[in-house]
């Protein structure tokens, strides 16, 4: 018998994610680290996006608790202006962008996330928000590519940009050796006013 058994758990966060123009902008400024650092874990530019809550691995009947509510507050919210700016790593491996712009109208909706998250009866570990792109991490045993990669763009700045829409995103991590892959389970409009669609 062939046929797949759905996985009883999906690891979910709730991010916002850059427009393709200002990801596209980010990656031709990356496109010499691409070629000088190909042992590098780089994650798809259509995965990049920014965390706002990691709820880690839920029970697959769980997510949908939470559609309502984050439409509800999706639609209440006004998008924050965003810019991707600088770069920097985390413990020597993990190669990020940082945030710009509105990053205080960004932790209020981060908040505000977390609140309807715990509402809905869910615990998660609630790590201090640090806004950032995470895009590739170095392989064990290899300190310095990260940081001589965040060196050379540390000076990037692009262009502002509305984060229009909030993002349910599951997650296939854990469950093969290959890549990590981002889906869309849901996403809504910020400021849309309709505080109706789950």
């Amino acid at each position: 018998m062939n046929e797949q058994t759905q996985p009883a758990t999906v690891r979910v966060f709730i991010a916002l994610a850059p427009p393709d123009d200002a990801k596209e902008e980010l990656a031709r400024v990356l496109r010499p680290a691409y070629e000088t650092h190909p042992h590098m874990r780089w994650n798809r530019i259509e995965d990049w996006h920014i965390t706002l809550a990691f709820l880690g691995e839920l029970p697959v009947e769980t997510v949908p608790l939470l559609r309502r509510p984050l439409a509800d507050l999706a639609a209440g919210h006004r998008p924050p202006c965003l810019a991707l700016r600088g770069s920097g790593n985390f413990d020597d491996r993990v190669l990020w962008s940082g945030i710009d712009g509105e990053v205080d109208e960004l932790r209020v909706l981060a908040s505000d996330v977390r609140t309807v998250v715990r509402s809905c009866g869910i615990a998660f570990e609630d790590r201090p928000l640090r806004p950032h792109l995470t895009l590739a991490r170095a392989r064990r045993g290899d300190p310095s590519s990260a940081a001589e990669i965040a060196e050379g763009f540390a000076g990037f700045t692009g262009r502002r940009w509305p984060a229009e829409r909030l993002h349910l995103v599951g997650s296939n991590a854990g469950r093969s050796r290959g890549p990590i892959h981002y889906r869309d389970i849901k996403a809504w409009a910020l400021g849309s006013g309709d505080r109706t669609a789950p």
